[in-house]
């Protein structure tokens, strides 16, 4: 049994044994793995993509979830005892919740694996898809220079988190203010790129757009990007914000096609945290 909370409770062979099962589950393996398994899921109505995956996901290996509201965590309920009673019936918990130390101590009382569908510091399992997807298109994507574009939250610091796992260099491009510890930062997204071969964007919030104008993702900062450079931005993104809609429609864009891998990588993380 297996928790997976951050990135970085695993080691770089532990990220490419998920890459195996993944390719395996690609090829067919794993059929009914989950038969007779109860996966319990608490996620908020606004997700989307990470919901749809791991429904689809948990249904394709056999398995049954059962979904409850992530507010179901916050009731006057201790999570010991909610977690008490889960360890009856559960034989996987999926969490996504705000606060990442809910998520901690339920890792604490449940006797099943609890897997992190996300945080508001953190995405582990959205960053694993993006760099499965990355290990598909580039020999060694360990020795391309990233760089991220946006405040410090939660695809920032998954990022970060990202980076310490497999050694990979990243930057960041940002208002000042909103600076990542530890990482190198511009403000002006045409110095950023430069030397630049996986560009990742966040969201950013109304109230700081006027201050990230200079590090809006075009098609022209792209062009001075490496050779072969790619796009990635963090769904939902918006034209006209944080990428320019030259950029998504330019063939530097990968989202839609890294997004993709989601299903396969989440069932890999599923079938790896009980392995």
């Amino acid at each position: 049994m297996k928790h997976l909370i951050r990135l970085t409770d695993l080691n770089v062979d532990t990220v490419y044994k998920i890459f195996e099962i993944a390719d395996e589950l690609a090829q067919g393996k794993y059929k009914d793995a989950l038969k007779e398994k109860t996966v319990v899921m608490f996620f908020p109505n606004t997700s989307i993509r990470t919901r749809v995956t791991f429904e689809k996901g948990i249904y394709l290996l056999g398995g049954q979830s059962i979904l409850f509201p992530s507010e179901t965590l916050d009731k006057k309920e201790d999570l010991k005892d909610v977690c008490g009673y889960l360890n009856n019936w559960a034989d996987i918990v999926i969490v996504r919740h705000k606060d990442i130390h809910v998520l901690e101590k339920m890792a604490d009382y449940l006797q099943v694996p609890l897997l992190n569908a996300m945080t508001d510091v953190n995405h582990p399992c959205e960053m694993l898809s993006d760099l499965y997807a990355l290990s598909k298109r580039r020999k060694d994507f360990t020795k391309d220079n990233f760089l991220f574009v946006g405040e410090k939250g939660n695809i920032g610091l998954a990022w970060k988190e990202a980076s310490e796992v497999m050694g990979f260099s990243l930057e960041q491009c940002c208002a000042k203010g909103y600076e990542i510890e530890g990482l190198v930062t511009y403000q002006n997204i045409y110095d950023a790129v430069k030397g630049k071969d996986i560009i990742c964007t966040d969201s950013i919030p109304q109230n700081e757009l006027e201050e990230f104008k200079d590090c809006q993702v075009t098609k022209k900062a792209m062009d001075r990007a490496n050779d072969g450079a790619l796009l990635n931005p963090c769904p939902p993104f918006y034209r006209g914000e944080e990428v320019s809609k030259d950029a998504i429609e330019s063939d530097y864009f990968v989202g839609y096609e890294f997004k993709k891998c989601l299903l396969e990588v989440q069932q890999a993380a599923i079938l790896y945290s009980i392995s």
